[in-house]
C-alpha cells in the first residue's frame, strides 16, 4: 500500500459519507434543518456548514502551498470565510451542491499528491493569526478526523429528529483482502 492510499480512501469516505447525510437530510423540512439542537453549532444545517467552512480553509492553506497547491485554485479563488460558524448557505440544496463540488475538489487533490507531497511541511496561519509548521500527512489525518468528528454530531441531530442515516463506518468501503 502507498503512503497515499490510505488518504484516498479517506476521500472517498468523505464523499460517501457527506452524500449519505445530505440524503438523510434532505427527508427533514427547512424548519427542521435549521432547528436549533444544541449541537456545538445550534442545528443540522449549522453544522453542516460548519464542515464546508473548515474544509474551505484547510484547502486553502493546502492551496496557497507552492508544488501542492496547483489543483485546489478553485478553491482558493473562493472568499475566505469569516468564522467558523459562518453560515455559507442558508438552504440545504445550496450547501449541497457546494459539499458535492469541494468533495470533488477534495477527491482530485488527494489523487494527485505523491509520498515526497504527503512529507513535506505545510506552513500556515490558524484563524487566530498564529504561525504553525505542520507535516502534510498529519494535517490531512487532522482534516479527515475533523470532518468524521462532526459528521458524528449530524448523525447525532439526524436519530434525534428520526432519520437514520445507516452504515456510517469506513469499515464499509474497506476492500476484502484477497
Amino acid at each position: 500500500m502507498t503512503l497515499s492510499a490510505p488518504f484516498q480512501l479517506l476521500a472517498s469516505y468523505n464523499q460517501w459519507m457527506n452524500q449519505k447525510l445530505y440524503e438523510a437530510a434532505g427527508t427533514l423540512s427547512a424548519e427542521a434543518i435549521a432547528e436549533d439542537r444544541g449541537a456545538f453549532f445550534g442545528s443540522i444545517l449549522g453544522t453542516l456548514n460548519h464542515l464546508a467552512v473548515a474544509d474551505r480553509l484547510w484547502l486553502k492553506r493546502f492551496a496557497a502551498q507552492p508544488t501542492i497547491g496547483a489543483p485546489l485554485q478553485a478553491v482558493a479563488a473562493l472568499p475566505d470565510p469569516v468564522g467558523l460558524d459562518q453560515t455559507l448557505f442558508d438552504s440545504l440544496p445550496a450547501l449541497s451542491e457546494h459539499r458535492r463540488w469541494l468533495d470533488e475538489q477534495i477527491l482530485r487533490w488527494v489523487a494527485s499528491l505523491s509520498k515526497t507531497d504527503l512529507e513535506q511541511t505545510v506552513h500556515y496561519h490558524n484563524t487566530q493569526g498564529i504561525a504553525h509548521q505542520k507535516r502534510l500527512s498529519s494535517l490531512l489525518l487532522h482534516f479527515f478526523n475533523h470532518q468524521t468528528h462532526h459528521r458524528g454530531q449530524t448523525t447525532t441531530l439526524l436519530s434525534q429528529a428520526g432519520v437514520e442515516v445507516g452504515v456510517t463506518d469506513l469499515l464499509a468501503l474497506i476492500p476484502e483482502a484477497v
